[in-house]
């Protein structure tokens, strides 16, 4: 038989018992307490007098002790960038390499990033123990706005991105009149629903807050109309396939009525044919 004592041999040192705060599970809770102080979740952060003060002063120390002990921002990760600059998102979170980590304020620098011209939404993380995530949804170049003599480049919600250095978006359609950037990307659909067509369109002016003239190739005026403006486009489309309306003598093209189609020419303002106007 065998026998197996758990006794330690006589004259060897006994084992001695590992401290309290070098347990793991020690530490799990140091961590813990630490993300509740910075975050300020606990009940009393939002007491006032010299219990608040007490608070305030134990939640810093806890942060410095907590950067001592290795929750520092060491890296920023960015995920969505291509049009913002890289220095103006990082002064935009508004932090520096070994800063606490729990001392960085996720919902300020979300305020802040999400000022920036180019960003139309942002998200802030914290990653410990030493990365901050910044994930950013950029605004998407939609037309160029002409308004009382100056340009700006507006996105899909009619927001201006910027309105130096446009060089870049010269191909763009531009939109004119003081409420084009609202109505422009449900004019840029209807548009779009005829390719062919849209490449013609060198600019559209907003008439009256209510419809569309549209400056083409060649000098052609497009009248649209108020309503169902893109059941009038189709029409165009069909007639410019059918008759090659656009590449005659076209000076202006009325498509405001539902039942027909005006043509006049460019040189003596005369109507074309009927039975062009009248064709369906």
């Amino acid at each position: 038989m065998t026998i197996i004592t758990t006794a330690p041999p006589k004259g060897k040192p006994r084992k001695r018992a590992t401290p309290v705060w070098r347990r793991a599970w020690f530490r799990t809770i140091i961590v813990a307490l630490l993300l509740v102080l910075a975050g300020g979740s606990g009940w009393w952060m939002f007491r006032t007098g010299a219990l608040g003060q007490l608070a305030d002063s134990a939640k810093w120390q806890a942060i410095s002790a907590s950067a001592q002990a290795g929750l520092r921002i060491e890296e920023v990760l960015v995920v969505g960038r291509k049009n913002t600059k890289r220095d103006h998102l990082l002064r935009a979170l508004g932090t520096a390499r070994g800063s606490p980590i729990l001392a960085f304020d996720v919902a300020r620098a979300k305020e802040r990033v999400e000022l920036l011209p180019w960003v139309r939404s942002a998200s802030v993380e914290r990653m410990l123990p030493n990365t901050i995530l910044l994930t950013v949804e950029e605004r998407l170049p939609l037309a160029l706005w002409q308004n009382e003599g100056q340009f700006a480049l507006i996105d899909y919600e009619g927001t201006i991105i910027r309105q130096q250095n446009l060089e870049d978006y010269q191909d763009l359609l531009i939109v004119i009149g003081p409420d084009a950037p609202q109505h422009t990307a449900s004019l840029i659909e209807v548009l779009g629903s005829q390719p062919e067509l849209m490449s013609l369109v060198r600019a559209a002016i907003r008439v009256g807050a209510r419809r569309w003239n549209l400056d083409m190739v060649g000098g052609i005026s497009v009248q649209l109309p108020e309503e169902n403006a893109s059941v009038a486009w189709m029409h165009l489309a069909q007639y410019q396939r059918s008759h090659g309306v656009l590449e005659r003598d076209v000076g202006f093209v009325d498509l405001r009525l539902p039942d027909r189609l005006i043509v006049r020419k460019a040189t003596t303002g005369e109507a074309l044919p009927a039975a062009l106007g009248q064709e369906t």
